[in-house]
């Protein structure tokens, strides 16, 4: 099919069509739309008399400059939305505020209520077995817990030790560990916790577990 070509003449009328119509933008997607404009008018008002731009290149470098446009607004678009999620997520964070909760660990403090551990399985156990032991590492007592299914599980300890004896309130140490069958494994330990603070940095936000330490959203495991 033939095709018809742009002579400097018509650039000049594209050109000066395109100036009086544009206005100045501030928005990124404007600015990258108005340098694209620019270097294809240049083009048009530069290009060589004997070998023309013609209609079909023409129409390829407007479809161009409409493909950017398109990515730039869904980049926006995209932009609007992640600060909605971010926004979700901080509002969500900031109710766990002064609430307990289980994260990635293996100590507990126990208190005149007892103590809170947990732990994850990937798959159900015949019997789960909870080792407590006390600064120095010597076993105070152990929690038989029986058959458990997949998931998170919570446990309590009511601070006695094995003799039956009251274990000094303070700082413990456990272990989890599994038998399905003949099998064993040690199943992730958990630490509860209760949410101090929330804070926001460039890594997105940050849960303060008082002595636990700091955690993201998504090491929070279960909340109690």
């Amino acid at each position: 099919m033939a095709t018809t070509a742009v002579t400097n003449s018509q650039a000049e009328q594209i050109y000066s069509s395109l100036n009086t119509s544009r206005e100045k933008e501030t928005s990124v997607i404007n600015e990258a739309e108005n340098r694209f404009l620019t270097l294809l008018t240049t083009q048009l008002k530069n290009q060589d008399p004997l070998n023309p731009l013609d209609n079909a290149q023409l129409t390829s470098q407007l479809a161009q400059i409409s493909t950017v446009n398109g990515i730039e607004k869904l980049n926006a678009t995209l932009q609007t939305l992640l600060s909605g999620m971010n926004d979700s997520q901080a509002m969500e964070a900031a109710a766990l505020v002064n609430h307990g909760v289980l994260v990635p660990g293996a100590t507990m403090t126990l208190g005149e209520q007892g103590g809170i551990g947990g732990f994850e399985l990937a798959t159900g156990t015949d019997e789960t077995t909870v080792t407590i032991k006390d600064s120095n590492g010597l076993v105070v007592r152990t929690l038989s817990l029986g058959a458990q299914g997949a998931g998170i599980h919570p446990f309590v300890w009511d601070g006695k030790a094995d003799s039956g004896a009251q274990a000094a309130l303070g700082n413990y140490s456990y272990s989890i560990s599994a038998r399905t069958g003949t099998n064993t494994t040690t199943p992730t330990a958990l630490a509860y916790g209760l949410v101090q603070a929330v804070t926001r940095n460039a890594n997105g936000l940050t849960l303060d577990v008082g002595t636990l330490g700091a955690f993201t959203m998504a090491d929070v495991k279960q909340i109690l």
